[in-house]
């Protein structure tokens, strides 16, 4: 360790090494081990992101900033006070807009309404710098069915949650607004798909349908009108979209490609390490069986050695997941079942010349089992240059694996870098310049692979004494 430490590559490999380690730890002790089928792969679970915007921090290099993505979410209301139908809850949720774009969309999520008799009233406002308030949500909670006995739960399993950026009374109420506060007469066509605009600017005077954005404090007031006291809204969602989302983004679904990269980070490790790990044991046990035993035993193993090693493995890759279907662990066993030929002819050449120096001889004149000799005393000596091997060996597995999801045959409920790079190449990504989709799986496939490099550059002083600094 000292001998690679004091290299560049190595003290560079080891740092890289640490930093993704530490970063795997994070994302399993954090991320359920489910989330390429819980939440990746769940739209509802991306549903209020953004879909397919750039990450935030490219605001600092535009001279134009996008309007960033805002999510308000209250359980216990603000202020309570009772008027005459009952308890009126309240929860305002202040915002500061000061982009000069309007946000992308607008939404409200209702869960665990929970009534004795009579449903509560649901109303939702939007309060603007230039003091004007518009009601842009209205909604009464279902009734009781037929034969239905109190107290009645609703949007419990599956929460209410409304669009209001096409919604019919949005648009309805946003039309009123115009008409009453800019005297504006707008059809519906005009206003569909300018909810927003209108709602977060004023007449540009260019057009009746021209609006310009207007900036300031806001302020979004959620009343739920209850009926009894014991009535309850468990919790009010109201989103602002934005233009920019994440450190990394989403795709096209509104998924948050931050949390897919930093996922399949432990899953390219698990699947470099297993690989080679797996693939470097077998090839290192025939490699010292073949030149120590020699015989038909060398033959044998020599032979299919050849066999094995001739064998293309992405073709049969391909076949076996097109036969089998895309498993994760089924390509880690072609991997490792086709990748342990190289090395065991390596290692058959090197313990050639080792079973005839005076040191093995000397062992076996002792009475030394076979067993013993290969493993205590030729595997040692054999034992750094091995270890390289098995550092070359995990980012050609990490790069395979990225080839096949990339492809389209990787596991579709674990998320892996190439995966996310074949749904950006899929859908276009790349033709219509969503660059944070497709660059930043891409340079962590390298930075892993890198990684594994320098740390086979820094251990070569240690397999190749000849290299050390200062001989």
């Amino acid at each position: 360790m000292r001998e690679l430490l004091r290299s560049g590559p190595g003290l560079g490999g080891v740092t890289l090494m640490a930093l993704l380690l530490i970063a795997a730890v994070y994302v399993l002790s954090v991320y359920p081990l489910d989330f390429g089928e819980s939440q990746w792969s769940n739209p509802v679970v991306w549903v209020d992101n953004p879909k397919a915007v750039p990450p935030v921090w490219i605001n600092a290099l535009l001279q134009e900033s996008r309007p960033p993505h805002h999510v308000f979410e209250g359980t216990e209301p603000d202020t309570v006070h009772t008027a005459r139908s009952g308890p009126v809850h309240t929860w305002r949720f202040p915002l500061t807009y000061d982009s000069a774009r309007p946000p992308t969309f607008l939404a409200v999520t209702l869960a665990d309404v929970n009534y004795a008799e009579r449903p509560p009233l649901v109303l939702i406002s939007l309060k603007r710098p230039d003091g004007k308030q518009i009601r842009v949500f209205r909604h009464a909670v279902r009734g009781p069915r037929e034969g239905e006995s109190g107290p009645f739960e609703r949007y419990a399993k599956t929460p209410l949650r409304v669009q209001l950026s096409t919604d019919e009374a949005t648009v309805t109420a946003v039309q009123e607004f115009a008409a009453d506060e800019f005297d504006l007469r707008l059809e519906g066509a005009q206003i569909g798909g300018r909810v927003d605009r209108i709602l977060f600017g004023v007449p540009s005077g260019e057009a009746d349908d021209r609006f310009a954005p207007l900036t300031g404090e806001y302020e979004i007031i959620v009343q739920a009108a209850l009926r009894a006291e014991g009535d309850s809204v468990g919790k009010v969602r109201f989103v602002v979209g934005g233009a920019v989302f994440g450190w990394m983004g989403t795709d096209s679904l509104g998924r948050d490609l931050a949390r897919g990269l930093m996922f399949g980070l432990p899953v390219a490790l698990f699947i470099g390490v297993i690989a080679a790990l797996m693939s470097t044991a077998v090839g290192t046990t025939l490699g010292i069986a073949s030149g120590y035993l020699g015989g038909r035993a060398d033959i044998t193993i020599q032979r299919i050695s050849d066999i094995v090693a001739n064998v293309p493995v992405l073709p049969l890759l391909i076949f076996m997941l097109f036969i089998i279907g895309p498993s994760l662990w089924i390509i880690i066993f072609i991997l490792v079942a086709f990748g342990w030929p190289g090395l065991t002819i390596q290692v058959r050449s090197m313990v050639l010349h080792m079973r005839t120096n005076q040191l093995i001889e000397a062992i076996q004149s002792l009475g030394a089992s076979r067993r013993r000799v290969m493993f205590r005393h030729i595997l040692p000596q054999i034992m750094p240059y091995v270890l390289a091997q098995l550092i070359f060996a995990a980012p050609s597995a990490i790069l395979a694996e990225a080839g096949l999801s990339f492809l389209g045959l990787g596991d579709p409920s674990i998320p892996t870098w190439g995966q996310i790079l074949e749904t950006g190449f899929r859908t276009g990504g790349i033709y219509v310049g969503y660059w944070w989709w497709i660059v930043p799986p891409g340079l962590f496939i390298v930075l892993t692979a890198l990684t594994f490099m320098l740390l086979a550059l820094g251990i070569e002083p240690v397999v190749n004494p000849r290299l050390r600094r200062g001989q």
